[in-house]
């Protein structure tokens, strides 16, 4: 096991490894000092649901040699930047769950991202008690707001909303990345991480269209790294707070932060340990595991949002 690597440990006795690794120059500190992802029994049977999901997903995609990428943009042969796709995003108004995908001009993108799918739930389907975080520079009327970057579309009765996660996607359909965003980037309604982390279990997309394969891909991967988009989460909170105790600036209008945590991911890698978790539930007792390696700060200059 190397230093890349993290672990999960249940309530029930087991142990998975998984492939943790983020490289960015700034970083933050581990915010669990045990140095663990925690996921119970039943976490992991929902991750395994996922995965169940994904594989079903990649078997229709390959049967018409298509992939994500080909499935997002609708036989375009290429995509226009910061254009959203599919047209008019897609909404569930069931669940309030949305999402759209755009890409950056290919100077302010990352290697080997091509573009990126920004998940968001609108207020409607927000779980009971969640409430928009309130700072005394959230209430100055005169404060100069940065034009969002990614906005999605207004769509339910409310206008709050909250930005999930980014899934970064390289071209080839494949997910190469996790990443969370400053408020200004999308416009979104800023929530505590623990409220927001309530609302992955809610992003639920069962619309057919415009792609049904598409939409459970997206709602899939959701649940196929929870226990990673949880601790983004949680960094993204503590980027913006040291970002304003060191900035004494407006954090959530600073456009000298854009990306607030971030995370390189390996699908194939992901959906082994599961499986071998399940194999090894009730079989392998917890072990001392090494230190996640601090998680991204964000970039200054030249990010992706």
């Amino acid at each position: 096991m190397d230093g890349h690597q993290s672990c999960f440990v249940g309530e029930a006795p087991l142990a998975i490894l998984d492939a943790f690794c983020s490289r960015e120059v700034g970083r933050l500190n581990n915010t669990r000092p045990e140095g663990v992802l925690r996921a119970s029994r039943a976490e992991i049977e929902q991750m395994a649901s996922a995965a169940t999901v994904i594989r079903d997903c990649r078997r229709e995609l390959a049967a018409r040699s298509a992939d994500i990428l080909s499935e997002v943009i609708a036989g375009r042969v290429t995509t226009s930047d910061w254009q959203h796709y599919p047209e008019g995003e897609v909404y569930d108004p069931t669940s309030h769950a949305q999402y759209f995908f755009h890409v950056h001009p290919a100077a302010l993108r990352r290697a080997p991202e091509h573009g990126h799918f920004h998940t968001f739930l609108r207020a409607d389907g927000m779980p009971a008690g969640a409430v928009p975080l309130l700072l005394p520079e959230l209430a100055v009327a005169d404060v100069t707001a940065v034009s969002p970057q990614a906005a999605p579309l207004k769509r339910g009765t409310r206008e709050e909303v909250s930005h999930l996660v980014a899934i970064a996607i390289d071209t080839h359909g494949r997910p190469v990345r996790l990443f969370t965003t400053n408020r200004w980037v999308t416009g979104e309604t800023w929530y505590r991480a623990e409220d927001v982390i309530r609302m992955l279990d809610r992003f639920v997309i069962a619309e057919l269209a415009p792609s049904l394969v598409l939409n459970r891909w997206i709602s899939a991967m959701i649940g196929l790294f929870r226990p990673q988009i949880a601790a983004l989460l949680q960094a993204r909170d503590d980027t913006v707070m040291a970002w304003r105790r060191r900035r004494r600036a407006h954090v959530f209008e600073d456009p000298r932060l854009e990306i607030t945590s971030s995370l390189d991911i390996d699908l194939d890698a992901q959906l082994a340990l599961i499986d071998n978790a399940l194999l090894t539930l009730d079989e392998v007792k917890p072990e001392r595991m090494p230190s996640l390696p601090p998680m991204a700060e964000g970039w200054e200059t030249g990010c992706a949002g």
